[in-house]
């Protein structure tokens, strides 16, 4: 396939295009939606076609003896990541958020703190709050426009109430991987202040040339009692929509815990979502998205080169996601000033710092999975409305 080829996405129910003018007032007739983390291409063949069976048989009942689709989970984790996943590990819940929102209501308690490492995905903050637990935000060092963590910083914030340490790795939104080393200071940050470690792979398939994203799970062997893995094809190719994710638990009592909590609440996975997934861990899937990174390190090249350009904005450099981070406190500007400009005036529909926690005020993320000529046209529009800087 080519991912130069627009797909018209408007009237499709699609948040990313549909919800653009009403929420960021970017008129539809001209605004390029540069928010919603899904991308503007169609998934692989592999999962077209696992669909189209579905729709040709045409009976849509309950789905039995999933053991193809844990093991397309086994293989994949282990060819693309080197981590021996066992089957039963395995739980499905309704997307990752769903999964965050699990894992804290299954090991936390009420008033109990979460730590995040900000600034993070938003909706980690949200669904914490949502469970009435609260946020402790331990945040990012920006070291020459890279993210790096200070613990003796975080160590002295811990006050005994934090329960859970969230992990986004790779980050989103500064699309750091975390070498080894930070991932071995991070699971022993958890070991001495006695947290349950949940760690957000959802990205992990999203990682540039000449970089190597680490699974957690192979770090360190003595944080199995207390590590929660998570990952999803949804990101990896663009079937967000179908809410499949994976929560992946080592530890025997862990997994008890969290499998009562599944019965409890009466969770179960959509067949859409698990043949769709079974279909995209596949020889034919990981051929797709290495063409996918090759394409999208163009779009980031370009970006990239065209934002650096203009003084006062600094696009930090991504690693891994499709996501960029761009730094506008070089402006001098307050936020409304720089949103409005990129939103009223270049009519880009971004998502904003702030809602990323501590450290994401003077930021915009900006969404690069989209054909290269409407990145192409998204830098025209940035120098054109920050023409005065330069």
């Amino acid at each position: 396939m080519s991912f130069d080829t627009p797909i018209n996405r408007f009237g499709t129910h699609s948040t990313k295009w549909d919800m653009m003018e009403k929420l960021y007032g970017v008129p539809a007739s001209d605004g390029i939606p540069m928010w919603v983390a899904d991308m503007d291409f169609r998934a692989p063949d592999c999962i077209q076609d696992a669909v189209a069976r579905m729709h040709d048989h045409g009976v849509f009942g309950y789905y039995g003896d999933d053991a193809a689709y844990r093991a397309a989970i086994c293989w994949w984790m282990q060819t693309r990541h080197g981590w021996q996943v066992q089957p039963e590990w395995i739980f499905s819940t309704h997307g990752l958020v769903n999964g965050t929102a699990m894992c804290v209501d299954t090991y936390t308690q009420p008033g109990d703190g979460v730590v995040l490492f900000t600034p993070v995905y938003h909706a980690f903050a949200r669904v914490i709050k949502a469970n009435g637990r609260r946020v402790i935000e331990c945040p990012l060092v920006n070291t020459a426009g890279r993210y790096e963590m200070d613990f003796d910083a975080y160590d002295a914030q811990m006050d005994g109430s934090a329960r859970m340490v969230i992990l986004c790795s790779p980050h989103n939104p500064g699309g750091r991987v975390w070498t080894r080393a930070e991932l071995q200071a991070v699971a022993d940050f958890a070991k001495r202040h006695d947290l349950i470690l949940v760690s957000d792979e959802i990205h992990h398939d999203l990682v540039f040339p000449g970089v190597t994203h680490t699974a957690m799970a192979n770090v360190d062997a003595g944080i199995a009692d207390r590590l929660i893995m998570m990952a999803a094809t949804t990101k990896t190719f663009n079937i967000a929509g179908s809410h499949t994710g994976n929560v992946i638990i080592p530890d025997p009592a862990l997994r008890a815990r969290f499998e009562g909590r599944m019965m409890a609440l009466g969770l179960s996975p959509n067949s859409f979502g698990l043949f769709m997934a079974t279909a995209a861990y596949s020889p034919e899937g990981a051929a797709w998205v290495d063409d996918l990174m090759i394409y999208l390190d163009g779009n980031r090249q370009l970006f990239d080169a065209g934002i650096n350009a203009i003084p006062g904005l600094s696009s930090m450099p991504l690693e891994a996601t499709y996501l960029a981070w761009v730094d506008f406190a070089g402006t001098g500007m307050e936020p409304a000033e720089f949103t409005a400009r990129v939103e009223k005036g270049a009519h880009i529909a971004v998502n904003h710092g702030p809602t990323f926690g501590k450290g994401g005020e003077t930021f915009l993320r900006f969404n690069l999975a989209t054909p290269r000529a409407l990145v192409e046209q998204a830098v025209e529009r940035m120098q054109k409305a920050f023409a005065d800087l330069q």
